[in-house]
């Protein structure tokens, strides 16, 4: 059952209840941009370095790497991630991800934390073999369902110890701790914001651990990170 409250017009708080069958658990952010960050778990580096030409740099980035994901790309718990016709190499990064809640420009990362309005689960889907030759990021992570976040909003941040994993049909595929980052979450707000402005709503996915790898239709993938409610989504082929 799916629980929760309203108030009357006295201040007296009355329960509801819901059959769970009968809902859709929307994303829980409308967000006007969904920011993605790269690179930022080493042990992930070093997988991807593994896949580059021996020439291509492998060092941890001076900078976070920051990319976007379009609004159109967003489901929820439960919605299905979408193979597309095109696709060769889909792969699941089950992440941390947090909302903001207020208006955020050129932030300290201090501001940053006061301006979190909550975390919650999220899996940015990604098409490998494009993204190898597109040299960009925009189609590889950008086709509709490629970013799964939810379920709930939870205002209380995970405990640095907290283990991210992703499990695909039942099997963990990736496992990291929030400490294991390059960057914290605050620093990596603080760095957007100096770009750009961070609006109520607004969406960041802070990286993802090692231990990528591909998802098909048919699989059932679950983003658990301690703390949080898991997110789980099917994979279904594009009709």
């Amino acid at each position: 059952m799916f629980e929760g409250s309203y108030e009357v017009a006295s201040g007296e708080r009355k329960g509801l209840a819901f059959a769970s069958q009968g809902l859709r658990i929307l994303p829980p952010a409308v967000p006007s941009k969904v920011i993605g960050v790269g690179w930022n778990f080493p042990a992930h580096i070093d997988e991807m370095v593994a896949r580059l030409p021996k020439d291509a740099p492998s060092s941890v980035p001076e900078e976070p790497i920051i990319f976007l994901k379009p609004p159109s790309s967003l489901i929820g718990h439960g919605d299905a991630i979408v193979y597309p016709r095109e696709a060769t190499k889909v792969e699941h990064e089950g992440e941390l991800c947090l909302v903001i809640g207020r208006a955020l420009r050129r932030a300290t990362a201090d501001e940053a934390r006061d301006a979190v309005l909550g975390w919650t689960c999220g899996n940015d889907v990604t098409e490998r073999d494009m993204q190898r030759r597109d040299r960009q990021w925009w189609r590889a992570k950008g086709f509709d369902t490629f970013a799964a976040v939810g379920p709930y909003l939870d205002t209380e941040p995970p405990d640095p110890d907290a283990r991210i994993r992703t499990l695909v049909n039942g099997t963990v595929r990736q496992e990291g701790r929030v400490c294991d980052m390059i960057r914290d979450p605050f620093t990596i707000v603080s760095f957007v914001s100096q770009a750009m402005t961070l609006l109520p709503g607004d969406l960041l996915m802070l990286g993802t651990p090692p231990g990528v790898g591909e998802l098909h239709p048919g699989d059932s993938v679950v983003v658990d990170i301690d703390g949080l409610e898991p997110l789980q989504n099917p994979v279904v082929a594009e009709e």
